[in-house]
């Protein structure tokens, strides 16, 4: 067991183990012999029967028996019997090399193989199963190898649901048995089986069979673990659903490819500048989907034909499905009348190609509203454009007066409206069973101190509030659910980071979950030095001790972002803003440029400040295990990579930032208080970023 002190051994142990290892040694060459001369003799298979008797987990040993029995088939009578006997050879191999180690992977992947072949009857698997059960209930390889028994059998799932029943009600701290009825369950439920077809019925009787468990034994994770999938199970909505977009439904988008001047600037949230002469069309789901297409969604409008846009998944992997979709529309050409507005109509469901990454097909009506009105502002010189600079000092932002008519500008901040029908959600059910667990787990936890207990009440009180805000925008249980991971990262500190993530997580929602409580987070930006007339909202995050991003799909708005001061290590999720053109990341704990890689999709990010992180203080980056790593050069650019390349230096030592950034537009870039920025990384940011005007509040010529 792992933390247990190795035994000292006796010397007639050290005798044996070294007799053994003599033996295996000899065995294994002799093996290796016969398998390099193609050799399947009785005596060679003999010899190989006895080193995986040894060691059963030796897969060359293992492969060489397939090898051996795929000879045999061929090369003798192709008759049934003859079949059969040299498969019952093999399954008599395996359970002599299991009843020597029940948890070997190659003798079980082994045995599974042999019974595909088709010759061998089936009806002693559950018997031997059944014995190495009794030896251990737990034993995930045989639960594993029971389930694909039970296919072969074409035995029902209702039985082996009653299996796991009895098999739980013997042990409640078999978690296999725990996890084979979260996998048979979901099957009966996915197919309405019946006596399965209603979901409330089934899990209210899943709630009664784990309570027992947890109640029995506090102190064992089985049934918390089976109770957490549970809860899942009851808040989960099959079918994806579209929960956000920008433009919102019903709103007025101002764009302009000028600098904006006088009475109507960037202070209107659904105001929106670029050089570009196009702004994105983004669309939110619940669930990772594929098929967005022109085909699956239809967008209405005089200035723009539905078959020329291109829908693009926002995926960081690229992979073909994803939450976010995202497509790039031309803004109404100079023929229009600037002083009118067009309004742009959104269809989506009409077409049943867009599915979700477990198979739910998206069947809800949707369509999305909103106008465009493009505006020319005065022209900024090219003077103007080269000196302009964003401080994120706070003397330059202004918070909105609460009384004022100013939060007009930010009170459209809710998720998408969507219109049609959705899947009956049965909220009322929930939100009862939901409450029912909150009292019983708040009962259990006043009598004991349990972990597990915490962090499941407080997934609790969360699904209770996401049940409440769909009707009244408020979190009621969030200063609770605060406390108790405040609570969990002192009791359990080996976890504090998730502990510290799900509490980043609860703050930002309830930081975004009524324009009340945003407003106190928005800002006007102005500096009254340089441009006395602009202005924009920047949404002000900083200073929070957030170390994780989330309720992304409510900020789809946002051009102007500070997430200073906190403790993000990570920045995914961000790639949704796709109107995101200033972002402050100083003062956090980003360790390199691979957690900088949702970066690479906003393409309308200007300023950029991730000064004062870890980037380059640490000889591991072990963001790499956590997403996919640049060095895969897989990215998007290609045949084309070498031309970039050409004329910038130190490429190869920097590929990680070159990769990360080259795509981008910057005009402002702050790099200082990071272990990489010195000078000769300064001077390869110059040389790949050709856009570059301002680097660590410097102006460059």
């Amino acid at each position: 067991m792992h933390g247990r002190p190795r035994k000292t051994l006796k010397p007639e142990d050290e005798a044996a183990s070294a007799a053994k290892a003599e033996k295996l040694q000899a065995l294994q060459s002799q093996f290796l012999s016969n398998h390099h001369d193609r050799n399947y003799s009785k005596e060679a298979l003999d010899l190989n029967a006895k080193l995986l008797e040894i060691n059963p987990e030796s897969y060359t040993a293992w492969n060489y028996r397939k090898l051996a029995v795929q000879h045999k088939l061929t090369h003798t009578d192709s008759d049934h019997d003859s079949a059969k006997s040299v498969l019952d050879e093999e399954l008599r191999v395996v359970e002599i090399a299991l009843r020597q180690n029940f948890k070997s992977y190659g003798a079980w992947y082994h045995r599974k193989w042999v019974l595909s072949k088709g010759h061998s009857s089936i009806d002693h698997e559950l018997r031997l199963l059944d014995q190495l059960q009794k030896a251990d209930s737990r034993n995930f390889h045989a639960w594993g190898y029971r389930r694909f028994v039970a296919a072969l059998m074409n035995r029902s799932e209702e039985d082996e649901l009653n299996y796991t029943t009895d098999m739980i009600n013997n042990n409640f701290s078999n978690y296999s048995a725990w996890h084979n009825r979260s996998i048979l369950l979901s099957s009966l439920l996915e197919r309405k089986v019946q006596g399965f077809f209603s979901k409330q019925k089934a899990l209210n009787d899943e709630y009664e069979l784990v309570h027992q468990a947890i109640f029995t034994d506090p102190d064992d994770q089985s049934g918390w673990f089976y109770y957490i999938w549970l809860l899942d199970q009851t808040m989960k909505i099959d079918a994806p659903q579209l929960i956000s977009s920008w433009p919102a439904h019903g709103s007025d988008v101002i764009l302009s490819r000028d600098r904006c001047h006088g009475d109507i600037a960037l202070s209107q949230v659904h105001s929106f500048r670029t050089e570009s002469g196009t702004f994105p069309l983004i669309l939110y789901f619940s669930q990772a989907v594929e098929g967005v297409s022109s085909a699956t969604v239809a967008v209405e409008s005089s200035f723009c034909a539905n078959n020329d846009l291109i829908w693009k998944p926002l995926s960081t992997n690229n992979s073909s499905t994803a939450k976010v979709w995202v497509t790039q529309v031309k803004f109404p050409n100079n023929r229009l009348q600037t002083s009118e507005t067009y309004p742009v109509e959104i269809s989506i469901g009409h077409s049943k190609g867009i599915i979700s990454s477990s198979g739910f097909k998206f069947s809800y009506h949707t369509q999305i509203a909103f106008k465009v009105c493009v505006q020319s502002f005065e022209k900024e010189t090219d003077t103007e454009r080269n000196e302009e600079k964003i401080f994120w000092k706070d003397d330059n932002f202004h918070n909105y007066e609460t009384k004022s008519q100013e939060h007009s500008a930010v009170a459209s901040f809710d998720r998408l409206t969507i219109s049609g029908n959705h899947e009956p959600t049965n909220s009322e059910w929930r939100t009862e069973t939901i409450a029912s667990e909150i009292a019983l787990f708040r009962e259990l936890l006043s009598e004991i101190t349990c972990k597990i207990g915490k962090l499941t009440l407080a997934r609790l009180l969360r699904a209770h509030d996401a049940l409440l805000s769909q009707s009244n925008n408020k979190m009621v249980h969030f200063e609770e659910v605060l406390t108790l991971y405040a609570d969990l990262t002192k009791l359990d500190p080996f976890h504090s980071w998730y502990y510290k993530d799900e509490y980043s997580l609860v703050l930002l929602e309830q930081v975004i979950s009524n324009w009340e409580s945003l407003l106190r987070h928005c800002c006007h930006y102005r500096d009254l030095t340089l441009s006395p007339h602009g202005s924009s909202v920047c949404l002000r995050l900083n200073n929070l001790s957030l170390s994780r991003i989330g309720s992304i799909d409510k900020l789809l708005w946002v051009q102007m972002l500070d997430l200073s001061h906190n403790e993000l290590r990570s920045i995914e999720g961000l790639e949704a803003l796709q109107i995101l053109s200033c972002l402050n990341l100083s003062y956090n704990k980003l360790g390199s440029f691979t957690a900088l890689g949702p970066l690479r999709l906003l393409k309308s990010l200007k300023v950029l400040d991730v000064s004062y992180n870890e980037i380059g203080s640490h000889s591991v980056d072990t963001t790499r295990y956590l997403c996919p790593s640049p060095l895969s050069h897989t990215e998007e650019n290609g045949g084309n990579s070498h031309e970039i390349v050409a004329g910038v230096d130190n490429v190869t030592k920097n590929w990680d930032a070159f990769l990360i950034l080259k795509g981008l537009d910057l005009k402002q870039l702050d790099i200082s208080g990071n272990a990489i920025a010195d000078e000769q990384f300064r001077s390869f940011l110059v040389r790949s970023l050709p856009t570059l005007k301002w680097l660590d509040g410097e102006l460059l010529h």
